[in-house]
């Protein structure tokens, strides 16, 4: 395979971008971010296997959308890589893929209690976020996404929405950059941890399909203000 020189600017981006998540909670020591390579939109860039808060400009590969890493160089790739080429060859408007286990998501996506939009900054959830069963593809797994067949079935329950849930595992999250997949990822985990208090106290009076169609498009302009901050605090620039 040809290998071509991965843009340092995108690489630092991506550094950060792991940082953010891990500083916002919605990545530990596992979970990973990827950004389709802006010079050559048939590949993608993610840190090897290692912590999110850890990755370093140094550490992000380049894979096509297969999963096979460009230059590996001995390095050891995340073995859910097929997630990310997956999504970004069944949608090409898609920019950028987060993919988290982060706590307040996980019971949605075992109980028949649907994620729905409680806020406005969640407007991006719409009125369906759908639930991808691995053992409806695959049968008893790891719940790890190992190879393109799997990462291919996510990809179709994913469909044209922002946000899916993984059953028993956790969610992906996209964007038509990268800022706004890694928004989506970590309001869609407070959003998660809201409407599971808000259940407690009653019936939940959710954002009409409109409602969150407009939350989304006005949060879409100005989501640059969270992320000056949240790349502030995470050691990153402006």
């Amino acid at each position: 395979m040809a290998k071509a020189a991965i843009d340092a600017k995108q690489a630092a981006e991506l550094a950060v971008a792991n940082r953010i998540l891990y500083n916002e909670g919605v990545v530990d020591g596992f979970g990973h971010v990827s950004v389709r390579d802006a010079r050559k939109p048939d590949r993608f860039l993610l840190a090897r296997s290692m912590a999110p808060a850890l990755v370093s400009p140094k550490d992000i590969m380049q894979f096509d959308l297969a999963g096979v890493p460009v230059d590996p160089r001995g390095r050891q790739p995340y073995l859910e890589r097929f997630i990310h080429g997956s999504i970004y060859k069944a949608r090409p408007d898609v920019m950028a893929v987060v993919h988290s286990h982060s706590p307040s998501i996980i019971p949605f996506g075992v109980t028949p209690q649907k994620l729905r939009p409680v806020f406005h900054m969640s407007g991006f959830l719409g009125d369906d976020v759908p639930v991808w069963d691995i053992h409806d593809f695959s049968g008893e797994t790891d719940m790890l996404v190992v190879n393109v067949a799997q990462g291919d079935d996510l990809a179709r329950t994913l469909g044209n929405n922002l946000v899916a849930l993984m059953r028993g595992h956790g969610s992906v999250a996209v964007g038509a950059t990268l800022r706004h997949a890694v928004y989506r990822a970590v309001y869609a985990e407070i959003n998660a941890r809201l409407q599971s208090e808000a259940l407690k106290l009653g019936p939940v009076k959710y954002l009409t399909p409109g409602e969150a169609r407009r939350a989304r498009e006005t949060q879409d302009k100005v989501l640059g203000r969270a992320y000056e901050l949240w790349a502030r605090k995470a050691g990153g620039k402006r």
